[in-house]
């Protein structure tokens, strides 16, 4: 069964880290592209991170580049996303997601980062307190 499972959210303070894990199941995640995703109630989705199916050349949003770190455990098929400087506006629920059907990657989208996907996790939910 092909799934995607994200874990490792929760709540951190403002300045602390948390690493947020992506675990496929059903297909070889380095075959594919995978992105980070989050999502804020009445804000536009954002495009977080991404890692290229092609070569693994990563991606960051400009919020989060410096204090993101996107990165993957072949043996575990696992993609993590260790956050660390978290800020209040960091706090989202966060997917993780890919394309099993085309042949999208990374960059696609206008903000230079992400893609259009059509498989995702159920999310996890990210609070930072300040």
């Amino acid at each position: 069964q092909v799934q995607l499972e994200e874990s490792g959210g929760g709540t951190a303070q403002s300045g602390g880290s948390l690493r947020l894990s992506c675990t496929a199941s059903g297909f070889i995640l380095t075959d594919y592209p995978i992105a980070w995703f989050r999502d804020v109630p009445g804000k536009e989705r954002e495009s977080v991170s991404c890692m290229s199916r092609i070569d693994g050349t990563k991606y960051y949003s400009n919020s989060v580049k410096g204090r993101f770190t996107i990165s993957r455990d072949k043996s575990k098929n696992t993609v993590f996303l260790q956050m660390d400087s978290l800020k209040p506006e960091d706090a989202a629920v966060y997917y993780c997601a890919t394309d099993l059907v085309g042949q999208s990657d990374c960059g696609e989208y206008a903000d230079g980062v992400g893609f259009d996907p059509n498989y995702w996790g159920q999310g996890t939910q990210v609070t930072v307190s300040s």
